[in-house]
């Protein structure tokens, strides 16, 4: 692959998941702000799995058939990034709800549409290591820009700080709170449907990437059946369902952890200031670049199974960290670098896996297999359960009205999830040898 391209694609993955990183951190604490009901949050957040789902059943398969893979993108773009913007002047469920199913219905299917169109244009597979790095790299650009839009200038401009380092100082401990932080959270989606369209406008100037030609003869048989089948192998259900728990896990980190380090330390959080919340969560995808790089030693050296099993125990440990110490902020911003390990050596392995030990007939098929629970099962599941959780189960209001959330029996849920699911995958998942694979 010439460097030109390389460089588009990179570009191109940086703009991808720069969209969903500007957005999804700061929603599950944006949501309630609103107003909105447990209910309505979970509607609201499981646009997204619904559109994981519907991509599974029709879309996916639709656009790789029908459309050069680049003007999908673009249309998707163009479309989502408006709705996107409307969000951001949105504060009613029903509207609210209907623009972030039409930007998620549009924006999930180009997940896999970059994907695409970075292997199709790449000669050695290899390379996609370091153009998919672009996706890291724009989730953690997304959040940066937040520390200073976030932020209470008339507070900074009371104190009159001197010096620059003062200053800094200032501006960095001065987060928004209440209406405010509300009123500052908007940006996020004008910032995202801005990035959008700029995708969107992007797209027409990366490679030609044709629509996939069904070979003639051969039966136009639907995605998702076909996987289905790839359950009655014992291995691949075992994996599979495992996925599900640490799908959930996952998902529960970024339903959760925003509320925990934005919510005041008398109330039981962290007391993490608003702008501060995005940078922080941002730590983990920093590690997950030193992860991803080490990815391909730690597999050599341990295998498959006890690579994953680490990345789900990452989850435990990070979610222990957050119920037994939740007072100890230093503690809590470093535990985050587990977020590589947790993502890296578990979701990435597995598509690894996949690709590795599946014959190549079944490689799409076994993907789109475990995406469905990654991006749709497993994130539908916590979106629907984690609003109800924290709000009505492990939230109690005081005497004088002040709300004081049990975050330590809240993050102990996940945590026994997730060694569960460790123990699971240890004692059960069996694979054949690659050689001996009867799939």
């Amino acid at each position: 692959m010439n460097s030109s391209n390389r460089l588009k694609l990179f570009v191109m993955m940086v703009l991808e998941f720069f969209i969903w990183g500007a957005w999804l951190p700061l929603i599950f604490g944006y949501l309630p702000s609103l107003g909105f009901s447990p209910g309505e949050q979970s509607l609201i957040l499981n646009a997204f799995p619904i559109a994981a789902i519907a991509g599974m059943f029709f879309s996916n398969q639709f656009a790789d058939r029908k459309f050069a893979a680049e003007k999908f993108l673009a249309f998707s773009h163009l479309a989502g990034g408006l709705a996107m913007l409307g969000l951001a002047f949105t504060k009613d469920f029903w509207p609210f709800f209907g623009l972030m199913l039409v930007h998620c219905l549009l924006y999930v299917p180009t997940i896999s549409i970059t994907n695409s169109i970075a292997f199709a244009n790449m000669k050695d597979s290899k390379d996609f290591g370091v153009v998919r790095m672009g996706g890291t790299i724009g989730w953690i650009l997304a959040a940066w820009p937040f520390t200073f839009i976030l932020v209470d200038w008339e507070k900074v401009s009371a104190a009159n700080p001197d010096g620059l380092i003062k200053w800094f100082e200032t501006v960095l401990s001065s987060g928004l709170t209440g209406q405010a932080l509300q009123d500052g959270t908007r940006w996020t989606y004008i910032v995202a449907g801005v990035a959008s369209l700029i995708l969107a406008a992007y797209s027409l100037v990366l490679p030609h990437t044709p629509p996939k030609r069904v070979e003639e003869g051969a039966e136009e048989s639907l995605a998702w059946l076909e996987a289905l089948k790839l359950l009655k192998h014992p291995f691949v259900l075992v994996l599979w369902l495992v996925t599900l728990v640490d799908a959930f896990v996952h998902n529960s980190y970024f339903n959760w952890t925003g509320v925990f380090l934005g919510t005041a330390k008398e109330a039981g959080g962290v007391g993490v200031p608003g702008n501060w919340i995005m940078p922080i969560m941002s730590v983990g995808q920093i590690a997950e670049i030193l992860t991803m790089a080490a990815l391909a030693v730690v597999l050599k050296k341990l295998g498959w199974r006890t690579t994953m099993v680490m990345g789900i125990l990452g989850h435990a440990a990070r979610f222990g960290v957050y119920a037994y110490f939740p007072q100890s902020m230093e503690l809590i911003i470093l535990v985050q670098v587990l977020h590589g390990i947790c993502y890296a050596f578990f979701f990435a392995t597995v598509y690894i896996f996949v690709d590795e030990h599946f014959p190549k007939d079944a490689r799409a098929s076994a993907q789109g297999l475990f995406n469905f629970m990654i991006l749709g099962i497993g994130a539908l599941v916590a979106n629907t359960i984690c609003p109800k959780l924290i709000q009505d189960v492990y939230t109690k209001t005081l005497e004088d009205g002040t709300k004081v959330t049990d975050f330590h029996g809240l993050f102990l849920v996940p945590l026994v999830c997730a060694v569960v699911a460790a123990v699971a995958l240890m004692f059960f998942f069996h694979p054949p040898k690659k050689e001996n694979a009867a799939l």
